[in-house]
């Protein structure tokens, strides 16, 4: 079973659209952030390390689902609980929960994919296997 990390967020003012709501691109961006988050929280070393030891250029996403429950507003503190749902051989399926508390506002899930560049061409990448010393640092 995956590690659960949390990642805090402050609502800003400028999160919100003009009725004080939370822009919905925002909890996308969240997510993103706690992904990363979550990582490095397991003790996996920083993009710009692993591409010198391993050529993974980081872990691009696939897809997104999400699903809005309730909103929120600036001033508020979220909390977006991060855990890997799924570990495939070459993608994985991140699950993020936002809550207020105890109350859950947000849910989505992101495909990723660890990543190297395609030796020879400047902007193709391919997904690698995942790697066992990552997955092991994250379960």
């Amino acid at each position: 079973m995956s590690k659960t990390v949390v990642f805090e967020v402050e609502v800003m003012f400028g999160d919100c659209d003009p009725a004080g709501i939370v822009f919905f691109p925002n909890f996308s961006k969240w997510m993103d952030a706690s992904s990363l988050h979550f990582f490095r929280q397991c003790g996996v070393p920083p993009w710009r390390e692993l591409v010198k030891t391993t050529g993974i250029i980081g872990n691009p996403l696939l897809e997104i689902h999400t699903t809005f429950k309730r909103p929120a507003t600036y001033g508020e503190r979220l909390q977006v609980h991060t855990t890997v749902e799924e570990w495939r051989e070459k993608t994985y399926v991140h699950r993020h929960v936002i809550k207020r508390g105890d109350e859950v506002l947000c849910e989505g899930t992101e495909i990723r994919a660890f990543c190297v560049k395609v030796p020879g061409e400047d902007y193709r990448i391919k997904a690698i296997p995942i790697p066992e010393d990552i997955k092991a640092l994250c379960t």
